[in-house]
């Protein structure tokens, strides 16, 4: 690959791509959300959303959102336009308020490359820099729902599977929750990709 990679937030004008790519990756699994779930997940919390650009074009996307732990977003209906109540007492690293809404937690929802860029390092790119961002507003973890048979890929990427979380059937058949810690030190970038900031 020998354009330029560059993360960047997710922007308005970027949707028509990401309910493009969204649609490609979960349609065929009965997963595929609509364009207003879509954005009402980026709506709840617009830092932790980042498209991938490969050149001139939108090549994938992070979706993720503060969440309670065990707990993932319902695919049949859009987030609530106000944030969940911070538990009482809750803080993260030395006392300060963590930024997932004082849980603790940010939750991975979608992460998708387009299909003719795939096994390019363009998913870890997005998680490392999901994971970045996580450290930065001082979260202590990071959750998914693997899907579609890539609890291998998360497993590889240092999450734990934590059985019996998602019911049967739910996120469609074989769907797991997992879960890592964000690590205290930055871990080195995929060497393979040129980015820009």
């Amino acid at each position: 690959m020998d354009e330029t990679v560059r993360v960047r937030l997710l922007a308005d004008r970027d949707w028509d791509a990401v309910v493009a790519l969204e649609r490609d990756a979960y349609s065929g699994l009965g997963l595929s959300e609509d364009r207003a779930a879509l954005q009402s997940r980026a709506a709840a919390s617009p830092d932790t959303c980042f498209v991938v650009d490969v050149g001139p074009r939108t090549a994938g996307y992070v979706l993720a959102l503060p969440y309670p732990p065990h707990r993932y977003p319902d695919l049949a209906r859009a987030e609530d336009a106000e944030p969940p109540a911070r538990p009482s007492g809750s803080s993260g690293p030395s006392g300060s308020s963590s930024g997932s809404g004082g849980w603790g937690n940010l939750h991975l929802h979608d992460i998708v490359v387009a299909p003719g860029l795939r096994r390019r390092g363009l998913a870890r790119h997005l998680l490392h820099h999901l994971t970045g961002t996580a450290r930065a507003r001082g979260d202590e973890r990071i959750s998914l729902v693997a899907v579609g048979g890539t609890e291998g890929f998360w497993t590889a990427s240092g999450f734990v599977a934590q059985p019996g979380v998602v019911p049967a059937g739910a996120y469609g058949g074989g769907a797991v929750y997992m879960s890592k810690p964000v690590p205290a030190r930055p871990s080195p970038p995929a060497t393979t990709l040129r980015e820009v900031s």
